[in-house]
């Protein structure tokens, strides 16, 4: 992590991804590849940012007690809290899920995104 205050997000020097496929148990459809990049923290891990990419499939969305803001970088998901309409998300289009937040990611197209969790 950096000890820099002011933080470039160096899209096209990530290095090595944290790789990793979501829980079995939320797994909906398809065989999901997740792939994790940390670019910062701060508050002793409490607020963090990074890039996130997934291959299609369809899994169970739980944020907890986080507090997640995304931007899509590229691909298609169309995600859906529970009991609301779905809503489809590409490049250039971003939102929050705030805590607390239960329902279906269905990533369409392989997604990139910048995120920042608190």
């Amino acid at each position: 992590m950096s000890k820099n205050l002011l933080v470039t997000f160096k899209l096209d020097q990530l290095g090595e991804p944290r790789e990793y496929r979501p829980p079995a148990d939320r797994v909906l459809e398809g065989d999901i590849v997740c792939r994790s990049w940390d670019v910062d923290s701060a508050k002793d891990g409490k607020v963090r940012a990074g890039v996130f990419e997934s291959t299609p499939g369809v899994n169970r969305s739980i944020k907890g007690d986080t507090w997640e803001f995304c931007l899509i970088l590229s691909g298609v998901a169309e995600i859906t809290e529970d009991g609301q309409p779905p809503v489809t998300y590409r490049a250039g289009d971003c939102f929050i899920m705030k805590p607390g937040y239960t329902g279906t990611w269905r990533t369409l197209e392989t997604v990139r995104k910048v995120w920042v969790t608190a």
